[in-house]
């Protein structure tokens, strides 16, 4: 199996913890956990993961004149990225974060043309609109009702943000990718992040009563911190090594399909035939935007 084969499951392996997340996720917030507090246990929990493999790695020093984008990277990939996602699935619903973070490709795609003169093709164009096509259908007729959601205005508000910040660190990292291992670069942009987040989140962190935890509230921050945190981002950072930012990118939408299928499994939706044709619509829509290459020529 080819390096790039190998990129690509890994970005439909972080799509399909993401799509996971949007649900267990909500299940802790914020009856266990407030948003804030949630997020200093990721980063804490990553950081020292990353930090203990890496001594079973080479060690890298990072060069000079790229701190300033490792920095930048962090504040935009793991503390707004971050804060603002929770933030906004404490007020909204799983179902709008879903059909939200759909338009990430879209602003990666316009931003890569412009900072990284990345190509853009009609077959990648094509297929990131059909993914979206898919992934809105999917959420847009999904019927869920929730009243733990508070706000939900601002929380579509904050995931629109969100998405932005990701964009732009997927865009950023790519260059760092390139020239460092991806344990390297996940212990310092964790070990940022945590400085970081710290006195942002701290106040929330303490308010938890982690002796009246019930056991599905730890087994689900367990999968936060071990899958939603550390096995993304480290799947993400090998799979941009391979890709281009808006390849990469175009798996969000696998996010809600996931969902659904998470969903149908566990006994709490049924599948139909709009969930069969939206499905379909979003694994075309990736198919072709992580085509290589096509004859034509635009």
């Amino acid at each position: 199996m080819n390096k790039r084969a190998i990129a690509i499951l890994a970005a439909i392996s972080e799509a399909t913890i993401y799509g996971l997340n949007h649900t267990i996720a909500k299940g802790v917030m914020p009856l266990y956990i407030k948003p804030f507090g949630f997020i200093l246990l990721r980063v804490t929990g990553a950081t020292i993961l990353f930090w203990l493999i890496s001594l079973w790695f080479p060690k890298e020093k990072i060069a000079t004149s790229d701190w300033l984008r490792l920095i930048a990277c962090a504040v935009f990939g793991m503390v707004i990225n971050m804060l603002l996602f929770f933030k906004g699935l404490s007020l909204s619903t799983p179902i709008n974060s879903s059909v939200i973070v759909t338009i990430t490709p879209i602003l990666v795609l316009v931003l890569s043309s412009y900072l990284l003169r990345e190509k853009i093709t009609m077959l990648k164009v094509s297929g990131i609109f059909l993914g979206l096509s898919g992934a809105l259908m999917l959420v847009l007729f999904s019927e869920e009702m929730r009243q733990d959601a508070p706000n939900i205005p601002l929380g579509n508000l904050l995931f629109i943000v969100n998405a932005f910040s990701f964009g732009i660190y997927l865009i950023l990292v790519k260059p760092l990718a390139s020239k460092y291992h991806p344990i390297t670069l996940m212990k310092w942009l964790f070990l940022i992040a945590l400085i970081v987040n710290f006195p942002l989140t701290f106040s929330e962190f303490r308010e938890v009563k982690w002796v009246e935890l019930p056991s599905p509230a730890i087994w689900s921050m367990i999968f936060v911190v071990l899958g939603t945190t550390f096995s993304t981002y480290l799947l993400n950072i090998y799979a941009i090594k391979q890709l281009s930012p808006s390849t990469l990118s175009s798996f969000i939408y696998l996010q809600p399909l996931i969902a659904i299928i998470f969903a149908v499994v566990v006994g709490i939706d049924e599948l139909n035939l709009l969930k069969v044709a939206a499905g379909s619509l979003v694994f075309l829509g990736v198919y072709l935007v992580t085509k290589k290459k096509t004859i034509l020529k635009y």
